[in-house]
């Protein structure tokens, strides 16, 4: 893999053109959508604006577009569809989540394609692929973060189904989803979870504003549930498959997390490069500073070390391997350096880059969150050390 701050991929008959039309979309008509409802990092908003952004995607052949051809995508492999992920993350848009389909959409469902009957295939996740309805995932809780098997939400049987109560916080999608694909342990089984779809408008069953944020977005809730019934035909998989289907996601979406975050440092790096072009100080430009130079060389050299130890990996993926190993390496490193390449570039910015609703400023607080989401950092390492000492 070679290094290239902006990849044209001309030697891939799918990539090239997919890729060019990507960019065409976020640097034209998704960015005047978002100029014209005065659309910021911290800003406010409701499904009224994001399903627009959906169905667009959805007509341009964004959303989805990893999804096999009989569910309307084009069976992308994991390494094409990383390529496409990095450039949504490159773009700098506020909604860049909804155009492949990571907030609410396909992405958000993940692998529960594999698992779900074709009654909520029907049901559920077409309807998701069309751009109609959308879903969250609830595991984590206030006390089960990086412990999952802590959690206290408990499914109790009822007739054929069950009654579910508890409280799931960092339901990232949940202001704007119709069900949720929640895992609870259950009653009277200390080691036994499973995974359920559950609507969202049931009984018993509350949506409410999540804390927000470092990033300071509004798109996490608290799904409150209160005795609230679910039916046979809305468990994922078998009684007991709860962990298995919400964890075992995590190699996958550990990876595919990475592209995303490395196209955010790379847009961090592009706009430092810019502004050292450009900022006059002493008499030159800053980029003339041997100092400044060597900042930058170091943050195109983490960017590339964590970008191809990335797209190794999900090479691996593809190849019908379980890189879990991999994973957490990939995670942790990219992780740690896409911090660092926004650290210092908001260090070379200056009180340009400390203002709060800069790029620069928001891409900090974005990738230092990377440092905990999907696993800290010191959860990594635990599983690098394990596998290695096992």
């Amino acid at each position: 893999m070679t290094f290239d701050l902006r990849p044209t991929y001309d030697d891939s008959p799918t990539l090239g053109p997919l890729v060019a039309d990507l960019r065409a979309y976020l640097d034209g008509e998704l960015a005047e959508y978002e100029r014209a409802h005065d659309l910021g990092p911290a800003s406010v908003y409701d499904r009224s604006v994001l399903e627009p952004v959906w169905k667009r995607s959805r007509e341009l052949g964004f959303y989805g577009v990893h999804l096999p051809p009989e569910l309307g995508g084009r069976g992308l492999s994991f390494t094409e569809l990383a390529v496409l992920k990095e450039e949504v993350g490159a773009s700098g848009r506020v909604l860049n989540h909804s155009v492949l389909g990571d907030m609410g959409g396909p992405l958000r469902a993940g692998s529960i394609f594999e698992v779900a009957t074709p009654q909520q295939v029907e049901r559920y996740l077409l309807p998701v692929v069309r751009g109609e309805r959308a879903c969250c995932f609830s595991l984590t809780e206030t006390d089960a973060g990086s412990d999952v098997r802590a959690m206290s939400t408990t499914a109790t049987p009822d007739g054929d189904g069950w009654r579910i109560t508890g409280h799931k916080v960092f339901s990232s999608a949940g202001p704007f989803a119709d069900f949720s694909v929640l895992v609870a342990r259950m009653a009277g089984e200390d080691e036994r979870y499973s995974a359920f779809l559950v609507d969202l408008d049931s009984p018993g069953c509350r949506v409410v504003p999540g804390d927000v944020p470092l990033s300071g977005e509004h798109i996490e809730a608290d799904i409150v549930l209160e005795d609230c019934y679910v039916g046979p035909d809305q468990l994922l998989g078998e009684v007991g498959d709860g962990l298995r289907i919400g964890v075992g996601r995590v190699v996958v979406n550990r990876l595919l997390h990475c592209p995303t975050v490395l196209g955010q440092a790379r847009r961090v790096l592009e706009l430092t490069i810019d502004f050292a072009k450009e900022r006059k100080v002493f008499g030159g430009r800053l980029a003339d500073l041997q100092s400044v130079q060597h900042r930058i060389a170091d943050m195109a050299t983490a960017y590339y070390a964590a970008r191809s130890m990335t797209y190794d990996a999900l090479a691996a993926l593809d190849a019908g391997r379980r890189p879990a190993t991999e994973a957490f390496m990939c995670k942790l490193f990219v992780a740690e350096n896409a911090f660092r390449i926004a650290d210092d570039a908001m260090q070379l910015h200056g009180k340009a880059g400390m203002v709060q609703g800069s790029e620069i400023e928001s891409a900090f607080k974005k990738l230092r969150m990377f440092r905990v989401l999907t696993g800290s950092s010191e959860i990594q390492r635990n599983g690098i050390a394990k596998a290695l000492l096992a």
